[in-house]
């Protein structure tokens, strides 16, 4: 049986590696009595694998995690059991169950949203200016950046990957390509536009939050984008 799990990851823990947090997982599904499903062969290991890890001082409240089980319980008495064992930082909101042919969260991964905050002290000094520029930067035909590849650097026109921006206050939301095809990180948005303005974004200045993960469904003439959990549905 396919399960996916959504999961935040914030506060302290935020400081914490892909690696570590995976560990931290399986120990979890010890202690929540969750009866995972074990590779077979020498070595066996839990059937476990991530969306789109999060990099360090990232916090995010859609997160998502597949696993597979020989048996559970309810959706509501799983994360109870998986919320009371979590520590602070980490909190378990959705579990549900896959179809048997679903494809795996990693493989699915298309989009997510970002909210991005400038730390205090760290904002430009006009920020109305500053947004109203940003939003139409966003709009343009082109957006040039240097991106590093395994060949060393390649301008990419990063454009196609922002599919929305807006400015709320002083929070700036995005959705931005996010997978193997195609990732963009919310940063370099914000960068690529403050080189083209003559401003110089400075180093930890910008406070970033996943608020969501998406998949893709449908065909390469219309394209959907589905948040991950609702692939799935809820186990009564």
């Amino acid at each position: 049986m396919k399960i996916r799990i959504k999961f935040a990851k914030e506060g302290n823990m935020k400081f914490i590696g892909h690696l570590d947090v995976m560990r931290y997982f399986q120990k979890v599904m010890r202690k929540a009595d969750v009866d995972i499903r074990y590779s077979e062969g020498f070595s066996p290991h839990q059937i476990m694998s991530f969306a789109a890890p999060l990099g360090v001082g990232i916090t995010s409240r859609g997160e998502y995690v597949d696993i597979e089980v020989i048996s559970t319980d309810s959706s509501k008495e799983m994360l109870r059991r998986m919320n009371e064992v979590a520590v602070e930082g980490i909190e378990f909101l959705n579990y549900r169950k896959l179809p048997d042919t679903a494809a795996s969260a990693m493989s699915l991964v298309a989009a997510a949203d970002y909210t991005v905050t400038f730390r205090e002290g760290k904002e430009p000094e006009d920020w109305e200016a500053f947004a109203a520029g940003l939003a139409e930067f966003a709009r343009g035909e082109q957006i040039l950046v240097m991106k590093q590849t395994k060949k060393g650097e390649k301008e990419t026109d990063i454009r196609p990957m922002i599919y929305s921006l807006t400015v709320d206050g002083q929070a700036v939301h995005m959705k931005i390509a996010t997978g193997s095809a195609a990732n963009l990180k919310p940063d370099v948005v914000i960068r690529a536009y403050m080189d083209s303005v003559g401003l110089a974004l400075e180093e930890f200045a910008l406070l970033v939050h996943r608020d969501e993960v998406y998949g893709s469904r449908g065909n390469k003439d219309q394209v959907e984008l589905v948040a991950l959990d609702q692939f799935g549905g809820d186990i009564e």
